[in-house]
């Protein structure tokens, strides 16, 4: 379930100001972030959870188009991952993200200022967290309904939902999401199949809106189309 050291893209280069910061956990971890600010006042603060593969510099070819958009933004690398010390887990990863929401409140940010990006996997720390609280909004690329279901597409004969202990259980949680939200996802996902992004769409609760295309795989280009789409959204939040 977790590929700290699996890499999915190379050679990209930073083109936004980021400062490296360590997020303190309730059990005695540092972790590395990435903090981009322009104003926290004015603007929203995007604090993005990533998926299970890979180091902050795979997301650079995403974190650099939020140069152009009125933005704040904090992703931090989850314990194991990126050089951090421990082991993840489900109940890991809540703490992870609950404490870089604490990190950008202690920074004066209110969550109510805060859009909460959930990718692939982080898309079940995202749910998780969002769940009857007042952030700005909230977004899931390439969301799953859950870890069982997802597990059950690649082993169909083996009892999953008896083994495997992290299950992130998106759909039972979508509905408890008061925000607004966005879902992301292409037809053409190999890993986590469409119709799970779809489902998550049709339960969760108004305001919602989606950016669904015939194309795009798990790694979803994050081409003009896309980028309009999710700068629309956050143009659009009170």
């Amino acid at each position: 379930m977790y590929h700290p050291d699996e890499n999915n893209y190379f050679d990209d280069k930073l083109s936004v100001y980021i400062e490296k910061v360590k997020v303190p956990t309730q059990d005695g971890l540092d972790l590395l972030g990435w903090y981009h600010e322009k104003d926290t006042k004015k603007n929203k603060t995007i604090l993005f959870f990533h998926g299970n593969a890979g180091s902050l510099e795979n997301r650079i070819h995403k974190l650099n188009h939020f140069r152009d958009m009125s933005v704040n933004f904090l992703i931090i690398a989850w314990r194991g991952f990126s050089g951090n010390e421990g082991k993840p887990s489900e109940s890991g990863l809540y703490e992870d993200g609950e404490s870089a929401i604490k990190w950008l409140e202690k920074k004066g940010v209110d969550k109510k200022n805060i859009v909460i990006y959930g990718e692939s996997l982080g898309t079940g720390v995202a749910t998780h967290l969002s769940q009857n609280k007042e952030f700005a909004g909230v977004i899931l690329e390439t969301p799953f309904t859950s870890m069982i279901d997802a597990a059950r597409k690649f082993y169909p004969y083996i009892p999953v939902g008896l083994l495997l202990k992290d299950k992130f259980e998106n759909k039972n949680k979508i509905k408890n999401i008061k925000s607004p939200i966005l879902i992301m996802h292409g037809e053409k996902d190999q890993i986590v199949p469409f119709e799970m992004g779809k489902k998550i769409f049709e339960i969760a609760n108004e305001p919602k809106y989606s950016y669904f295309t015939k194309y795009d795989n798990h790694m979803m280009e994050y081409d003009e189309s896309l980028v309009k789409a999710l700068n629309s959204f956050l143009i659009n939040l009170n």
